[in-house]
């Protein structure tokens, strides 16, 4: 078979179509179905399953760096969310309000969580006393709602699953610490466990949440050129603290506000992963998330022995991979499009001729590489093909960010990369609101971050040209 057949047609090529490609590929792979709420979707067990592994991964990290879980109500009074003016502000757009109980209309409107600040700054304000309460460092697993105008599974849905950290901190000094090190979290997290590299940096002020002091991000960069936000970091500073009241008797016995912080990260690097790792066959997932990281395709499984050699072979790979059998009556052609379809990152076909020689043949999706390997050798080569392949989704992902990095220190560079060089572009800035604000209408480029490796690829800014040292990365978004 050569390597690049296309071996679904029922998928449209990205080449043709990026964003029916993308659709194509959510509902085909099965991890969503459309309900009948414009904008929420349903995640099909095998799209919950990538996220239940990217939760169970986050958690664990969660909890090392010193965090507990809680559980917040998905309810909040008019009233309280009315307490921090520009948070408010900043998701009035966004608000799903609850306005009646049964058939009596509210006193007050509910609002629906677009997120959960203002019942975390509520809560904090009843429980901290002293310095000796201190740090809080809360998580929540929860959904918010989002009253999305254009929606896109995975990407923006008016629904959607996340975890929401808050902490409050005795000093300036550990709030900024908790924000950078959840950022650094949520960079190695995309690394290790998704195979997908990001820029991190800071957000400008126009691009900062709202409400924050700082906000710190990662970016990636998609198959077709485009950004997307894949989890953010906040320094709230003590700006949440005065509209609510959170106070502490400090070391000196003096009243004082805390300094907080808040990061989130959601089901939209499910969307990464798929415009990041796939093909026009399907997914192709990285190895550590994938429900399934090896399936068994029985071949001639009506011959005598066949079944059972896969059942016993399901059995002792279970111990080191996860691993499932298809026994289906469906031709072995058709299983082998179906699991490249859903991104499965190793094949192993098992014969009657395979089970005479002592032999499987293992297949990896991401290069469709075939191999003949001893039953023996098993337990040793399957754990390694597996960090292969996410190395080398990693090691792809990392080479096609840096083919499709630009820099541009001209207007007519910047003209030429906006205009005909899908990815990121790296220009100077002067930090102005008016410069940011014209690239985005003259170019439709918006500022993604501003780098903490920074470089001076010009002296001057791309807009107006006043001297300036801040690098932004600049692209088009997700």
């Amino acid at each position: 078979m050569e390597k690049n057949k296309k071996l679904v047609e029922a998928i449209t090529s990205m080449d043709v179509d990026f964003a029916q490609w993308y659709t194509d590929i959510v509902k085909k792979a099965e991890l969503i179905e459309y309900s009948l709420v414009k904008g929420a979707v349903i995640l099909r067990p095998y799209g919950y399953a990538i996220w239940e592994n990217i939760q169970g991964y986050l958690d664990r990290k969660f909890k090392e760096t010193g965090h507990e879980n809680v559980y917040m109500p998905m309810l909040i009074p008019e009233s309280l969310l009315q307490k921090e003016k520009d948070h408010v502000v900043g998701f009035a757009p966004e608000v799903a309000w609850v306005t009646h109980g049964g058939e009596e209309k509210l006193q007050e409107r509910l609002c629906i969580r677009p997120t959960s600040e203002t019942l975390f700054c509520e809560h904090f304000s009843n429980i901290i006393q002293s310095y000796n309460d201190l740090p809080k460092k809360y998580n929540q697993w929860c959904s918010v709602i989002r009253w999305e105008k254009t929606t896109r599974p995975f990407l923006r849905t008016s629904e959607f699953l996340w975890q929401e950290g808050h902490t409050i901190h005795e000093t300036a000094e550990e709030a900024q610490e908790e924000t950078i090190r959840m950022l650094n979290v949520y960079a190695d997290t995309l690394r290790d466990l998704l195979a997908i590299p990001v820029v991190k940096g800071r957000k400008t002020d126009k691009e900062k949440f709202a409400g924050a002091e700082a906000t710190y991000t990662i970016e990636a960069l998609m198959h077709d050129g485009k950004a997307l936000q894949s989890g953010t970091s906040h320094n709230f500073g003590q700006g949440f603290a005065e509209a609510f009241g959170i106070r502490f008797t400090g070391r000196d016995g003096k009243l004082q506000h805390v300094h907080q912080t808040s990061w989130g990260l959601s089901t939209r690097v499910i969307g990464a992963i798929i415009m990041v790792h796939g093909d026009d066959s399907g997914l192709i997932l990285p190895p550590r998330v994938a429900p399934t990281q090896l399936v068994i395709i029985p071949v001639a499984h009506h011959k005598e022995g066949v079944l059972e050699k896969a059942e016993e072979l399901r059995q002792k790979i279970s111990a080191y991979a996860r691993v499932k059998v298809d026994a289906t009556d469906k031709k072995p052609g058709w299983k082998f499009s179906e699991y490249e379809m859903k991104g499965v990152p190793l094949r192993l076909e098992v014969g009657p001729k395979d089970i005479e020689n002592n032999q499987v043949v293992l297949v990896r999706r991401d290069t469709r590489e075939k191999m003949f390997v001893n039953m023996d050798d098993l337990e040793t080569v399957i754990p390694r093909l597996l960090d292969e392949i996410h190395d080398a989704l990693l090691a792809k992902a990392t080479e096609r960010m840096h083919t499709m990095t630009s820099v541009a220190t001209t207007p007519e560079e910047m003209r030429e990369a906006a205009d005909h060089k899908p990815g990121f572009i790296k220009a100077m800035w002067c930090g102005e609101l008016k410069c940011e604000e014209e690239i985005k209408e003259v170019y439709g480029l918006s500022s993604r971050c501003m780098p903490f490796e920074q470089e001076k690829v010009a002296d001057h800014c791309i807009c107006c040209g006043k001297e300036t040292d801040t690098l932004v990365y600049w692209g088009k978004a997700y």
